[in-house]
């Protein structure tokens, strides 16, 4: 992929920290009615809580049904106001836990599910069963889920392919945005980024620059470019305006040990992103998030580049590898 010298800059400025503003969002002057800061999601005109409740493996760590209720309904009470499930996690399972609570609390959250399937037809169908599942008639964001490489963004961009279906869904307003999620290949998710009007986009963005490196076939391994999506793929969604959501922030707690939770939540929060999303397997890492989210304020530039220094000479490649083919199903 060519880069621009616009792209080069920006890159630069995330990498050697310039500048504190290079790593700095702009953070809405505001909260919500809870206490929660909330910044812009992007150009979109909307705004949404810097820290949201990931859905995934972690919410799906509840065992019990009532108890799962109870801690998102404890979540939103708390001030959170972004809530990010799949079609994928657990095979519709989130997505119903979440539609239990959506029934009375739906107009107090901004709700972000994704669509697995490449094929448009396939895409539909599963995107009004999500809508079933989560007890609403729209979300606010569909995201087409964990691209995969070149081969899977050909799919994703094939004439009948699930691109085509989530601008139809846009279109016809069951969704007010639609983005792209990547847990591997910044490079790619570049590109699909540069060729495609996304309003958001959701990658891993964390202190150790990890990532999942994923194999590429015939016994060779994806190249994980240097910097990985900080200084790839993040330039490019800034550039363009997109709302950048952060996941990995604490690389499903294998950097709990390496740095505090403040840190981890501070370094993902202090790049350009509007919010990040952090899987909370106990009620105790609820509430201690919440408050590292309401009292956050960002690092500066020479203490980004000494954590990421740190954490990802000691981790990032142990941890690349136990994200090998994880998509937190």
């Amino acid at each position: 992929m060519s880069i621009t010298r616009r792209d080069f800059m920006a890159t630069t400025a995330i990498a050697s920290g310039i500048g504190a503003a290079a790593l700095q969002p702009a953070v809405a002057a505001e909260t919500n009615s809870r206490g929660m800061p909330m910044r812009n999601l992007g150009k979109t005109g909307a705004k949404v809580t810097i820290l949201a409740f990931g859905c995934g493996s972690r919410f799906l760590a509840y065992k019990d049904e009532d108890e799962a209720d109870r801690v998102l309904n404890q979540a939103i009470d708390l001030g959170i106001g972004y809530l990010d499930t799949a079609q994928g996690y657990g095979d519709g399972h989130s997505e119903e836990r979440v539609g239990r609570v959506m029934k009375t609390r739906r107009k107090e959250v901004f709700l972000t599910t994704k669509i697995q399937a490449r094929n448009g037809d396939a895409a539909m169908k599963r995107f009004d069963e999500s809508l079933r599942l989560l007890n609403t008639d729209h979300v606010d964001l569909v995201h087409v889920h964990a691209l995969s490489g070149d081969d899977d963004l050909a799919a994703i961009e094939a004439p009948d392919g699930v691109l085509k279906a989530v601008y139809k869904i846009r279109e016809q307003k069951m969704a007010r945005f639609i983005g792209i999620t990547c847990h591997a290949y910044p490079d790619v998710l570049a590109k699909a980024l540069e060729r495609h009007d996304f309003n958001c986009t959701q990658m891993a963005l964390n202190a150790a620059l990890a990532g999942m490196n994923l194999p590429a076939g015939r016994g060779s391994f994806y190249r994980w470019p240097k910097g990985g999506f900080q200084e790839v793929a993040l330039p490019v969604a800034n550039r363009k305006g997109m709302g950048v959501i952060a996941m990995k922030v604490y690389g499903q707690e294998h950097l709990s040990g390496e740095a505090t939770p403040e840190e981890l939540v501070r370094y993902s929060l202090s790049l350009p992103v509007s919010a990040a999303v952090v899987g909370m397997p106990k009620v105790s890492q609820l509430e201690q998030n919440v408050q590292i989210a309401k009292a956050f304020k960002p690092f500066d530039a020479n203490r980004m580049r000494q954590m990421s220094s740190e954490l990802a000479n000691r981790k990032k490649v142990a941890m690349d590898a136990f994200f090998a083919n994880h998509v937190d199903a």
